[in-house]
């Protein structure tokens, strides 16, 4: 009350005073709100000029001689980016901003884009950057008996770094950009440590400047083994332009043997070939992720870990071959040629790694759903070896990675990308041929990521953020546990039993009817408005509404009496109801769904499902809305049957996907067996037996690199392993 009453005098006070009173209370209000703002800008203007001469005063550090360590010196590697208002960096050359100069208006030539380095993210304006200094990571150091620490400011804030960085490592006080703040900071552009650059002379003096490259030592690329190549062809310039025309010879005669041949079949061949055995290389993810070809916008200069341009002819000139039946001699021609091809192309040579190395190679698909490729990219050179990271597309394959990679005993691979995208590396994998093939983590960048869903990975960029970035991801890695899955080959067969096209590969499922047609409808959209997708939540946004056009469609009405289903060679009856049918290998599809559901209690007759126990299982779905049911859990799939082997005839035209790659498919028959099976890496979870598991595949990989067991050995372990933990 006492409240109420002193307001209420306030009020009458006010009312009762002079208006000139009351302009000039109000103007002293006002005066001193902007007196307040102006010391404030007057303060950030202050702190931003200090940490400015403080940067200036580091750069004039490292042009002195006396003062420059004996450390390994590269240069940037720029890439054109257009610049946008409210986005501003500093040049690491003048130290001015690189944002437009004017505020209304256009913005001018000069404005309108920088140079930003793809390794470190610095930045510099288009005329300064050549002149900035070769203080850039260096990606290979043959010749020093350690690696030195290289020692960079830190031009942008960088969300990936280890709890334990945000010390000076030196003097452990924080390392904070906090108002009027000491001494600047040096990042190393390895371990990610930070320093005070006033502690940098003592440390340096103490430690020799030498870097064990921080907290993924294992998985880093260390540059001491990494050896840079002659980049200049044998046989000289004559030689290459030889060279060049044979493959663009080769090309047009394979383009024309692969369209007389399609129009021959008079079949629709899919157009995302991620799952087929020979044409995997060229794979597209369509409805899982978008599409690998870049229109020939593709960007193909010099990348950091050393490709310059992959050619493809000779993996055209092998789908030919495997389509016409040629002798094995032939076969063996094109993948020597493949080789020899390869081996020109790299600019880097991997020797002498030690014994207990676990090196990253890292695929990354930027086309993927959620389509942060470039940021993930960027991310990764900065905590690995930029030359362990590899960007997928139309123009180069995993195979690029895989052979630079051919002589390490023990790697693993991640793959930033979706179901396809996993599918295309398992590929490539497999026809690398290696005695210990390497296990397969994925870090969930599609749409669906049903596979990363299973092996714990998460369903999307999102729950990675979440849970720590790419710090926590890469610790994961290191710890995760080998499992095993079944890899599966569909063959696609005529009424007379004649192979109509390459075998697909199948890892997630096989769908036919109604579930085909709204991932084969998204494909499409996606072909005419690729600006469309443009993240995950899109996606599934556009997935909805095509399978909500499909609920009063009864294009599938007579499924049941158009397919015929065996299973172990006994026919299985398909229900009067049903629109489709899934074949499933995981226990994911669309998102998360889990089709057969294992604890459902009223079958009896089955068993639990597994990702390698060869075999698949069988069920039927009725329609979208079921489908739509399905996603938010208020129905379940008809379980049918399981089985090894598993036979479907078409009877009529039918829309197929395959891990969510579409096509629609002529009269045929689809002939499902067991092709064989795939390292993969699961997260371990927070229970003892996950790190148990981790432990024994770290402790049987030493094994193996010390002769105690050899790789069939360990091969059978692992599996033995896999189904025990399962």
């Amino acid at each position: 009350m006492d409240e109420d009453g002193d307001m209420d005098l306030f009020f009458s006070n006010w009312n009762n005073k002079n208006p000139t009173d009351r302009l000039f209370i109000v103007s002293c209000l006002v005066a001193a709100l902007v007196g307040i703002l102006t010391i404030a800008y007057s303060a950030f203007q202050w702190r931003r000029n200090i940490n400015l001469s403080w940067m200036k005063a580091i750069a004039r550090s490292k042009k002195n001689p006396k003062a420059r360590h004996k450390v390994p010196v590269a240069p940037h590697t720029w890439v054109l980016e257009s610049v946008s208002r409210g986005k501003n960096f500093n040049c690491c050359v003048c130290f001015n901003t690189t944002g437009p100069s004017q505020t209304l208006g256009p913005l001018s030539a000069s404005d309108s884009f920088l140079h930003r380095c793809s390794i470190c993210d610095a930045a510099a304006h288009l005329g300064c950057s050549s002149s900035a200094q070769k203080d850039c990571k260096c990606v290979s150091m043959i010749g020093y008996e350690r690696v030195m620490h290289q020692w960079a400011v830190r031009w942008t804030e960088v969300s990936d770094q280890p709890d334990e960085t945000s010390f000076c490592s030196y003097c452990e006080e924080p390392c904070s950009g906090s108002f009027l703040s000491g001494s600047p900071i040096w990042c190393c552009l390895w371990c990610q440590r930070l320093v005070h650059v006033d502690c940098h002379s003592s440390m340096s003096n103490e430690t020799g400047d030498v870097c064990d490259l921080g907290p993924f030592r294992r998985l880093i690329l260390s540059p001491l083994h990494v050896k840079e190549l002659n980049q200049t062809p044998s046989g000289g310039f004559l030689s290459s332009i030889t060279h060049g025309a044979n493959e663009i010879a080769s090309t047009v005669r394979a383009s024309i043997r692969s369209q007389s041949k399609k129009y021959k079949h008079g079949n629709t061949i899919s157009t995302g070939t991620g799952n087929s055995g020979s044409t995997g290389d060229m794979s597209t993810e369509s409805t899982a992720d978008t599409n690998q070809a870049v229109n020939g916008s593709h960007e193909m200069e010099e990348n950091c870990n050393g490709v310059v341009d992959v050619d493809l002819q000779h993996r055209d000139a092998d789908v030919d071959n495997k389509l016409d039946s040629k002798p094995s001699i032939q076969k063996s021609s094109s993948m020597n040629k493949k080789e020899e091809s390869l081996r020109m192309k790299q600019r880097y040579e991997l020797i002498d790694l030690s014994s207990d190395a676990r090196p990253l190679l890292v695929f990354i698909n930027k086309k993927s759903g959620a389509q942060r490729g470039n940021s993930l990219r960027q991310r990764l050179n900065i905590l690995l070896n930029p030359i362990q990271v590899f960007e997928l597309s139309s123009a180069q394959g995993p195979e690029v990675g895989l052979y630079l990679f051919r002589k390490v005993p023990h790697f693993r691979v991640l793959v930033c990308g979706g179901d396809g995208t996993v599918g295309w590396v398992l590929d490539a994998i497999e026809k690398q041929n290696f005695v210990s093939p390497p296990p397969v983590a994925i870090l969930p960048a599609g749409t669906g990521n049903d596979l990363a869903r299973v092996l714990s990975w998460g369903g999307g960029l999102g729950s990675v953020e979440r849970q720590g970035g790419l710090c926590t991801v890469l610790h994961h890695i290191e710890h995760a546990a080998v499992t095993i899955l079944d890899r599966w080959k569909v063959a696609i067969l005529s009424q007379q039993g004649k192979q109509l096209q390459p075998p697909k590969f199948m890892n997630n499922y096989l769908g036919i009817g109604c579930d085909a047609k709204v991932a084969l409808d998204i494909h499409n959209l996606r072909e005419e408005n690729p600006e469309k997708f443009y993240n995950q939540f899109m996606n599934k946004v556009l997935y909805a509404r095509e399978g909500a056009k499909g609920i009063m469609d009864r294009t599938f009405v007579d499924f049941p009496w158009q397919v015929r289903v065996e299973v172990d060679g006994v026919e299985i009856e398909v229900p009067e109801d049903a629109e489709g049918v899934l074949v499933a290998n995981i226990g994911s599809y669309m998102g998360g769904v889990d089709l057969w559901q294992n604890e459902d209690e009223t079958y009896d007759n089955f068993d639990p499902q597994s990702m390698h126990d060869k075999i698949l299982e069988v069920v039927s779905i009725s329609g979208t809305w079921h489908l739509g049911k399905l996603q938010v859990g208020l129905s379940r799939a008809r379980r049918l049957a399981q089985g090894q082997s598993i036979r479907i005839q078409l009877f009529a035209a039918f829309p197929v996907q395959i891990d969510g790659e579409p096509w629609f498919q002529q009269p045929c028959t689809l002939s499902i067996s067991h092709h064989g099976q795939a390292f993969m890496l699961k997260r371990a979870a927070e229970e003892p037996l996950g790190h148990a598991a981790a432990i024994i595949t770290d402790v049987l990989e030493n094994a193996e690199t010390t002769h105690v067991i050899n790789a069939s050995q360990k091969r059978a372990l692992l599996q033995e392993m896999a189904l025990k933990l399962t």
